[in-house]
């Protein structure tokens, strides 16, 4: 076991990367299901109207996430050789990424976010349900729309810093950002303390003034403590990249992007697939997925510490001491998230209670809680695996085996069931979750045979 199974300083440095990641995605995420449970205390319509943007902000967001991976690949490896001019270069070129991608977001809703939000409604009989939600939804849309702008520019200084050993920085702005937003959602949604009712359109601009805040604060903090970060040092003087940089992030990071860009774009696609059931299948599913994200900061937080820690020592050319971490990092997220997933299931039936919608909503939301809670595992080592080969620079076996499997064989699966098949909504979801298993036996395969030691910062 003691090559699945690390010492104790092993862990120390483990949770030391991976818990200010895990406990500002754990608030992140935590502040969101009481800003959806505020929502969703008004009324199903609104509930709906907010759940089907934010899988829409979820496509983008997944964007810019994918779009800055692709260079903090680079990122991590410099600073594993202490190449700081590189550090700083990659920076320059996620900020380039980031406003690249949020025109052209800005652009797509501006002309198509009415018919996009449309296409997750379908009739059920009751036509002044659907007119309602999509009213709402564009309402809440417009605002959010401002949101994008702050939080791509916040990836691209987050990320640098984590990529460089900087976690709680990052965890102290999110944190106080949640709280703003939590806090401003109290009183414009419900209209406390002389403020109006401003619903939807108050939980929108809650949200908005948080990442501004959260913008503030890392932004501000990275400019002031250059002697420890000196890549912000003449960051902006020019946003030149040299070439040779540029094309490797371009080979190395566009499958990366676009893998990112598809695969978000897939789930919302199987989220659209799963509307065809009704309303109130979005509304069950927005319930569960709230939740859920609560229980899943553990994993995404463990992929992320494999990224870097792994990411650092293929850097410093310890390709050995990768391997051996590497394993032990995928056998820990693994079973600690067998052990989450049991306590997400065993409270499954409270979390919908607390939602003003019928009880049929709520069942289904409960059982489809324990249908991810008992998935969870699976999805660690899946997650795990994935940003093992990232960190190597292995993107186009990470396109291959992230979004071209949903597109191949998720996304067909859900289709064909949700339209062609009587198949209960439940057992619908259990099938596209199951199909997993033949991904997580790939990553083990792939992980296994070491495709992804590689030093890409060298030579």
């Amino acid at each position: 076991m003691r090559k699945y199974i690390g010492d104790r300083k092993f862990y120390r440095m483990v949770l030391a990367v991976a818990v200010p990641i895990m406990i500002q995605n754990g608030i992140t995420n935590f502040v969101s299901l009481l800003d959806n449970i505020m929502v969703g205390r008004i009324g199903t319509e609104q509930m709906s109207g907010v759940a089907i943007v934010n899988q829409l902000m979820f496509v983008f967001n997944i964007c810019i996430f994918g779009g800055v991976s692709g260079a903090g690949i680079f990122t991590a490896q410099y600073h594993g050789c202490k190449d700081y001019k590189g550090v700083r270069d990659t920076f320059r070129a996620k900020l380039l990424i980031c406003f690249a991608i949020t025109a052209a977001g800005l652009a797509v809703f501006a002309l198509l976010g009415g018919s996009l939000i449309s296409l997750y409604l379908h009739d059920t009989g009751d036509a002044v349900t659907l007119e309602s939600t999509l009213w709402y939804a564009r309402r809440y849309l417009r605002i959010m729309m401002v949101e994008m702008v702050p939080f791509a520019v916040i990836q691209a200084y987050s990320g640098t810093l984590r990529e460089t050993g900087e976690t709680v920085l990052p965890m102290k702005a999110g944190i106080t950002a949640v709280f703003v937003n939590l806090i401003l959602n109290y009183i414009l949604i419900f209209g406390k303390f002389g403020a109006p009712v401003l619903g939807v359109e108050g939980a929108a601009i809650a949200t908005t003034v948080s990442r501004f805040v959260e913008l503030f604060i890392v932004a501000g903090w990275t400019h002031r403590h250059k002697e420890a970060h000196p890549f912000i040092d003449g960051a902006y003087r020019s946003l030149k990249i040299p070439a040779a940089l540029a094309a490797k992030i371009i080979v190395t990071g566009a499958p990366l992007m676009l893998n990112e860009a598809l695969w978000s774009f897939g789930q919302a696609i199987l989220v659209q697939c799963y509307s065809v059931r009704g309303l109130g299948v979005v509304a069950a599913f927005n319930i569960s997925s709230t939740i859920s994200n609560v229980f899943n900061v553990a994993f995404i937080a463990m992929g992320n510490a494999v990224g870097i820690i792994v990411g650092q020592l293929l850097g410093a050319g310890k390709l050995e001491e990768a391997k051996d971490t590497d394993r032990k990092l995928i056998f820990f997220s693994t079973v600690s998230c067998a052990v989450i997933g049991t306590v997400m299931a065993l409270f499954s039936p409270l979390f919908p209670a607390l939602y003003n919608t019928s009880d049929d909503i709520r069942r289904l939301a409960a059982r489809f809680i324990v249908i991810a809670s008992l998935y969870m595992p699976m999805h660690a080592f899946i997650n795990a695996a994935y940003f093992t080969l990232r960190c190597g620079g292995k993107t186009l076996v990470t396109f291959f085996f992230d979004s071209v499997y949903v597109w191949l064989v998720n996304i067909p699966l859900a289709y064909v069931l949700s339209r062609y098949t009587g198949l209960h909504i439940i057992f619908l979801f259990f099938a596209c979750q199951f199909i997993d298993i033949v991904k997580c036996i790939i990553g083990f395969i792939l992980v296994k045979k070491g495709v992804w030691m590689n030093i890409i910062v060298k030579g």
